[in-house]
């Protein structure tokens, strides 16, 4: 049995956050009617406790768990608005992504046949081209690692989101980030057209102290990333704040690099089972979460959350016929005063 790693401990504790945001599944409509215009709610509360959880593990960047927290809250928010939760990528639970065809097959068998196809579809390691936690999908001219999308095999994908994070040296990574940024929007939207494509860049609140020139000029790029007529449909900045004795001295830690020649689907894991994670220290982790603040004031009102979100979830509603997607236009349509 294998140790667990960061990433193992944090999808537990984000599991349960999100469990306690939607009991049994359940959300609240996130539209609501605000001086007669309907605007999107996202929860920033979940984010905020979700966000403290690489915090509360010391959770380097090559871990994965940093931006992790981003790519569950974004996949909480489309079921939030009422999107098939098990189109919606990463899923609630293991395995993270698992074709909307396979749970089609697993509703429809006899419970018996159904509870062994299921133990061997949770079960720790991934089933090559069926079960994983990320996936590939084929752009223009090759394929990219996309971490929060919505597809099924008869609409193919509809929502390819991708998200960034930056804690410390904003002047060094920056720009590094938005040409990987601009280059897989126009590989991603040349492919999938129709699909509504979104980028989403975290950074932390100091950049205003240490680098606000930096801070501008993201801000002006990642708004024209929203803008060109060939790059995203939505795009936005989120400014997270938390106490100086949460650094993590990982500068020059960096993420392992993609690899490009991967099969399309999902990614091949590990075949190797992890040691469970003790309750009480699960418990522990939820009620000694940081303090982590968004922001949002201190960002431009068109990268926002809010609107990010609405534009992605009207990108996909209004670009498809109106006998799919009935839930979430149901939301959208009975949004509350």
């Amino acid at each position: 049995m294998a140790e667990p790693t960061a990433k193992d401990k944090a999808w537990i504790i984000f599991d349960r956050i999100i469990a306690d945001a939607s009991p049994n599944g359940v959300h609240t409509n996130p539209w609501r009617i605000v001086d007669d215009k309907r605007q999107y709610m996202p929860d920033i509360g979940t984010l905020e406790r979700l966000l403290g959880v690489p915090l509360y593990l010391k959770a380097t960047v090559r871990s994965g768990a940093r931006a992790l927290a981003l790519d569950v809250w974004l996949a909480y928010e489309l079921r939030r608005a009422g999107f098939e939760p098990d189109a919606v990528w990463p899923r609630a639970s293991h395995p993270r992504i698992l074709p909307v065809p396979i749970t089609n097959l697993l509703d429809a068998l006899p419970k018996a046949e159904r509870t062994k196809l299921l133990q061997r579809l949770t079960k720790k390691g991934a089933i090559s081209g069926v079960t994983s936690s990320s996936a590939s999908i084929l752009g223009k001219n090759y394929l990219k690692q996309v971490d929060v999308i919505m597809t099924d095999w008869a609409t193919g994908p509809e929502i390819l989101i991708s998200t960034k994070r930056m804690d410390s040296s904003y002047g060094k990574n920056a720009a590094n980030r938005i040409e990987e940024s601009y280059g897989d929007a126009k590989n991603l939207r040349l492919r999938h057209p129709m699909a509504a494509l979104g980028f989403l860049i975290a950074l932390r609140s100091d950049i205003l102290v240490k680098e606000p020139l930096i801070f501008e000029w993201l801000t002006d790029l990642v708004g024209k990333l929203g803008q060109e007529d060939d790059a995203y449909h939505a795009t936005s900045l989120l400014l997270m704040d938390y106490g100086d004795d949460l650094v993590i001295d990982d500068e020059d830690d960096e993420e392992e690099p993609e690899n490009p020649l991967v099969a399309a689907g999902p990614d091949p894991e590990a075949d190797e089972d992890v040691e469970e994670v003790p309750p009480d220290e699960i418990e522990k982790a939820l009620t000694e979460l940081p303090r982590v603040v968004i922001q949002e004031e201190l960002v431009e009102p068109h990268l926002r959350a809010a609107t990010f979100i609405a534009n992605i979830v009207n990108r996909a509603l209004d670009g498809t016929p109106i006998n799919l997607h009935k839930a979430a236009r149901a939301m959208r349509k009975n949004a509350t005063g």
